[in-house]
């Protein structure tokens, strides 16, 4: 009995509406440039009293939902554990950025909050 080995001769292309660029690149903005575009920690959905405006920055739960949702996934992901990790993962990947899983690690555990503003204007930018 012979045993034939298949050899694949092309990779498979971008799984869903993921988006992968040729050339590597970086983020949009730096991991700590908060201030240079407050909008994004600032922007949640208004509330009864009128004053939605700061609950991605007072609960950033609420900004971690928007930036699940915005990549198609389900606004529950943030609260299990290491699924941060893996959102940024997923954003760095389908915007072609360099780093590695390590760099996403120590990113979300170490600054979530820097973390997540960072994916969140990643994903305003494109």
């Amino acid at each position: 009995m012979e045993h034939q080995v298949e050899v694949v001769g092309t990779q498979p292309g971008p799984i869903g509406g993921m988006m992968v660029l040729e050339n590597p690149g970086s983020w949009s903005s730096e991991l700590c440039d908060c201030c240079g575009d407050c909008s994004v920690c600032e922007d949640g959905e208004e509330d009864l009293r009128g004053g939605g405006r700061l609950w991605g920055t007072l609960l950033p739960c609420v900004l971690a939902c928007r930036v699940a949702e915005q990549v198609d996934e389900c606004c529950c992901l943030p609260f299990l554990p290491g699924a941060l990790v893996a959102l940024r993962t997923g954003v760095r990947t389908s915007y072609g950025i360099q780093g590695s899983i390590f760099d996403d690690w120590l990113v979300m555990v170490c600054c979530p909050h820097c973390g997540l503003c960072q994916l969140a204007r990643q994903q305003k930018t494109g």
